[in-house]
């Protein structure tokens, strides 16, 4: 598939080079295509190209939204998607590792309201991009799991596609509202990694009985 990355940085730049490596299409969205953060990413991975923001989700099949959360509004609003399918990997962060939205709203309905035409689904934000450049836990006969959420059951479906080609296994956790617990999980491995000093070399699974 062809997949738009609205915003390359750490999180953007280790989807995009993780998914790239399966095979799929990998467009750089930027208004300045010839930027040091768009250059610095071909750098590091020749098969990328860059478009402007708009021509990358016109020309793509699915878009990842992996922006700092505070300028998600100013970049989405002005965007059509036209029924495209648009995996928030971002997060509202708050003040000393707060849910900066105060947990009354997710960050990914407040994304699905800048981007009303498009399908939003949350994925690839319990974790810190370390995990998402490198799935595999040699010393476990167990996938890690990527946790989603989106009101569109097809979209669902094509997202779980990319997470199975990434390593992961998939447990879709509801509609988009689900998506502030979600934020809450980014928080907690946020504040264990980030704060207090723990490996970021974790992950968590689903075990059923």
């Amino acid at each position: 598939m062809k997949l738009a990355f609205i915003g390359i940085g750490n999180v953007g730049f280790a989807l995009a080079d993780s998914l790239q490596k399966k095979g799929h299409e990998i467009i750089i969205a930027h208004d300045d295509v010839k930027s040091s953060s768009v250059q610095a990413a071909k750098d590091k991975n020749l098969n990328f190209k860059a478009l402007p923001v708009q021509e990358a989700v016109n020309d793509s099949d699915i878009a990842f939204l992996a922006t700092p959360f505070g300028i998600n509004r100013s970049i989405l609003e002005p965007l059509r998607f036209h029924g495209k399918i648009l995996i928030d990997c971002t997060n509202p962060v708050g003040i000393g590792i707060s849910h900066g939205l105060e947990s009354k709203i997710s960050g990914a309905e407040k994304v699905q309201e800048w981007a009303p035409d498009a399908k939003v689904v949350k994925s690839y934000t319990i974790y810190g991009y370390e995990n998402l450049m490198n799935t595999t836990f040699p010393k476990y006969d167990v996938k890690p799991v990527m946790l989603i959420a989106g009101d569109d059951v097809e979209a669902k479906k094509e997202v779980s596609l990319l997470n199975t080609d990434m390593g992961f296994e998939t447990l879709d956790v509801g509609d988009l509202p689900q998506a502030l617990h979600l934020e809450h999980m980014t928080l907690l491995w946020v504040k264990m990694v980030r704060a207090n000093g723990h490996h970021p070399n974790f992950t968590w699974a689903y075990l059923e009985r």
